[in-house]
């Protein structure tokens, strides 16, 4: 079975959040968790586009045989 969080889990979470790290370091917190977001699915993109950029240059050679 997938993980998957619904709104009640995202609710509860939030709530911890708030009482370990307090009100004020929530944008501070928000900013780096969307930068290290960002971060991943840009690493990901890379990671995909050299593959598929590999698998073509496979391709490629294979046809040249």
């Amino acid at each position: 079975m997938p993980f998957r969080l619904g709104p009640t889990e995202l609710i509860i979470i939030l709530v911890i959040v708030l009482l370990i790290f307090g009100a004020g370091k929530m944008p501070q917190i928000g900013g780096a968790m969307g930068k290290t977001l960002r971060n991943f699915r840009s690493g990901v993109k890379s990671l995909n586009d050299d593959s598929i950029e590999s698998l073509n240059e496979n391709e490629q050679e294979a046809s040249k045989s």
